[in-house]
């Protein structure tokens, strides 16, 4: 199976070029320069206050997907109103303990990490047949969609926990099944599945965002979001191939645990006033972590 595409960012530089002075000027002697804040070019982030009690929402068990690590614990919220075919695999596996033991075996600092494969370079998957591309969705009244922004007929908001981006709702009276077509945003924390050249091969790998990629949308399937444990997905050990490569050693769907072992996992809801005040700020949803803890 082939991996995710490689990706790579051109530098524009721009060189100022000296202004002459006016002509019999008298040079005046430089001033010791302040170094540059460490702040400088980055997006303002005013400190938010902290969640209300009405801004959290409870995380189902039976989407919750927790990924124990070499390096720690990850909890994947998984979103089947975006992607049900893909969240039943990832589901079937985990309850065939398919995943455990498997590695990251391609993890790109500043892009994802990648895992899922049983021969650990790729090219493999699970017995099951693939699974078809979700790259879209159709949005309706009934899925559980928090409207953040629109603009130019596009529309931001969140599907629970992963953002996305789609036609406006205000089309879904114009449409045969009064729904509009949407799609899931390739943010930091975003699980998408991997596949190969043909659309329609994914199969058992999948990919950690630690960055956005907008060039996946609508090329990848996105079916859920790392709600907790984002700094154990950034410290996975890198390479393309991995030497060595962090492992999952338990994959298992929350609901299947042992009540006294399921973690019982909050995050602030797309549709929260701490949202909605987040995004005034930001310059994309993308720049928006939603909070989240575990409260057991």
């Amino acid at each position: 199976m082939a991996s995710v595409k490689r990706f790579a960012v051109l530098a524009l530089a721009c060189a100022l070029l000296p202004v002459a002075g006016p002509a019999g000027a008298q040079k005046k002697e430089d001033k010791p320069k302040n170094p540059p804040s460490p702040l400088a070019n980055q997006p303002f982030k005013p400190k938010l206050d902290p969640p209300t009690d009405a801004d959290w929402r409870s995380v189902d068990p039976e989407n919750l997907l927790v990924i124990d690590t070499t390096k720690g614990r990850v909890l994947v919220e998984m979103v089947p109103e975006m992607a049900p075919k893909t969240v039943a695999r990832v589901k079937e596996l985990a309850r065939q303990h398919f995943y455990d033991g498997l590695t990251f075996h391609r993890v790109i600092e500043g892009f994802m990490a990648q895992g899922g494969d049983p021969k650990g370079d790729g090219s493999g998957g699970s017995p099951l047949p693939d699974v078809v591309g979700e790259f879209t969705f159709r949005r309706g009244p009934s899925t559980p969609y928090a409207k953040i922004s629109l603009s130019v007929g596009v529309e931001d908001g969140y599907v629970k926990s992963v953002p996305v981006r789609g036609q406006s709702s205000d089309l879904a009276v114009m449409t045969a099944d009064g729904k509009v077509s949407t799609w899931g945003m390739f943010c930091p924390s975003v699980a998408g599945f991997a596949r190969a050249q043909d659309p329609n091969s994914g199969n058992s790998q999948f990919f950690l965002m630690t960055a956005p990629k907008e060039d996946l949308t609508k090329s990848y399937t996105a079916w859920g979001r790392v709600i907790v444990g984002q700094d154990v997905v950034k410290a996975l050990k890198p390479g393309e191939p991995v030497t060595d490569p962090d492992k999952m050693t338990s994959v298992r769907v929350a609901s299947d645990l042992p009540a006294g072992q399921q973690p019982k996992v909050q995050v602030v809801d797309g549709g929260s006033a701490w949202v909605k005040t987040a995004a005034k700020y930001a310059q994309g949803l993308c720049e928006i972590d939603l909070p989240a803890r575990v409260v057991n």
